[in-house]
């Protein structure tokens, strides 16, 4: 094929079939991209690239299904990621159910059992949420769909969790929490229009401060562990990107969540497991015997103050990566208010299997976990309106309840024999 089309006052030369045949076929595949792009106006750009990786033209179609609004007018249109994650599931099913345009990107790591994940996602797809599978540092990914869709705002759920995993694998975390971040700043912050971003920090931040109960005005500066490093990382990187490049972006400090579908490394996942099949827990002490207590968090609870730190996120103010003007940051905290100990929550559980708990009482071992967590949550009920109302029993007792419907189910088979 030519360059360039030849000089209207010379002959046109002659062409073999082959030629018209390959004329022709990128002729038809440029009337299918109008006819796709005239189904779905306002939502493609002239630079679009399809991604192969994502099974290619069906992949962007269900792409943009999935970002359609209920309707054109008071709704958003949210990148989750992370949406296979535990939070994720939860955040992305509430938006879809009230109208939002939700499209999921997750990576579906073997941090914890993928069968799990792939369970939520088969949920989410159920209720009309496409999962994109995908790595949040791929920035030509990234790129591409955020030249597909044109999001209002972006859910960043995804992270390396957990606290002592980090003795493990330590670059997960940079790779993540860190770097991961940016690459999801760097997309918004070239969209145009710029989304607003709202984020997954965490309590941990607060390490090893010792004051009761933790509030944002709190020092954050001396981290217990390489997670709470890379989330407080993430803190001052969103600061420097608000800064710069005029980004809304709101940071959620979670307070230890629960609940359905929850995550199988946290305790009271894995201690109903092993109360279950009759194995000895461990019951971590403090130093001098300090009694081990977080600030629990339902599923549920934490949902709404993400969806309430959604719905008052203010509009990025810059565009194409150009600041117009000071734009919205904010951090809260989303806790329980209601600090339990460990050997309350292993009460509660042989309470409601009704099996008594092998128990082994050790020292806490310096591994990055802390004695305690306690949200002060008096800024996220001023400015999000956030009453968190589920006990822990309550709460349990609804976990309780997922979790042997799950696994006499069968799907969760692979985990529950290991």
């Amino acid at each position: 094929m030519v360059d360039r089309l030849p000089s209207f006052h010379r002959r046109l030369p002659k062409y073999s079939a082959r030629k018209y045949v390959s004329w022709a076929t990128i002729f038809a595949a440029f009337i299918i991209f109008l006819s796709i792009r005239s189904r779905f106006p306002g939502q493609f750009s002239s630079e679009m690239r399809i991604s192969t990786s994502w099974g290619g033209r069906k992949s962007v179609e269900q792409v943009l299904t999935s970002a359609k609004p209920r309707q054109e007018t008071g709704h958003f249109t949210i990148l989750v990621t992370g949406a296979a994650g535990f939070i994720g599931f939860h955040v992305s099913a509430a938006l879809k159910q009230r109208g939002d345009g939700v499209v999921g990107l997750d990576n579906f790591n073997d941090y914890y059992d993928p069968s799990l994940k792939r369970a939520r996602q088969e949920r989410l797809n159920g209720i009309g949420i496409f999962v994109v599978e995908g790595d949040i540092n791929d920035s030509n990914m990234l790129r591409e769909l955020f030249k597909i869709v044109k999001f209002t705002h972006v859910m960043h759920l995804a992270a390396q969790a957990g606290v002592r995993y980090g003795l493990k694998n330590p670059t997960s975390y940079i790779h993540s929490n860190v770097a991961g971040f940016v690459a999801i700043l760097e997309a918004c912050k070239s969209a145009n229009p710029q989304p607003a971003i709202i984020w997954a920090s965490s309590s941990s931040v607060y390490g090893l401060n010792s004051k009761k109960p933790f509030s944002e005005t709190d020092r954050t500066d001396q981290p217990a562990s390489l997670y709470a490093a890379t989330k407080k990382s993430g803190e001052e990187i969103a600061h420097a990107y608000n800064h710069i490049y005029g980004l809304s972006i709101t940071g959620l400090r979670f307070f230890t969540v629960y609940g359905p579908w929850g995550r199988p490394d946290m305790a009271y996942f894995f201690f109903t497991k092993d109360i279950l099949e009759r194995t000895p827990i461990t019951i971590f002490e403090g130093r001098d015997q300090e009694t081990v207590a977080r600030d629990f968090t339902y599923i549920d609870d934490i949902v709404k103050g993400c969806l309430a730190a959604l719905d008052t996120a203010e509009n990025s103010t810059g565009s194409g990566g150009k600041k117009k003007g000071k734009a919205q940051l904010r951090v809260f905290n989303l806790g329980n208010t209601s600090p339990v100990t460990v050997k309350k929550l292993v009460r509660t559980l042989e309470r409601l299997l009704k099996v008594k708990a092998k128990k082994k009482v050790e020292p806490l071992p310096v591994n990055g976990d802390v004695s305690f967590t306690h949200a002060d949550i008096s800024y996220a009920k001023k400015e999000l309106s956030y009453r968190p109302k589920t006990d822990l029993e309550s709460g349990l007792k609804k976990f309780v309840d997922w979790y042997m419907e799950y696994y006499d189910s069968g799907f969760g088979k692979d985990l529950h024999s290991r």
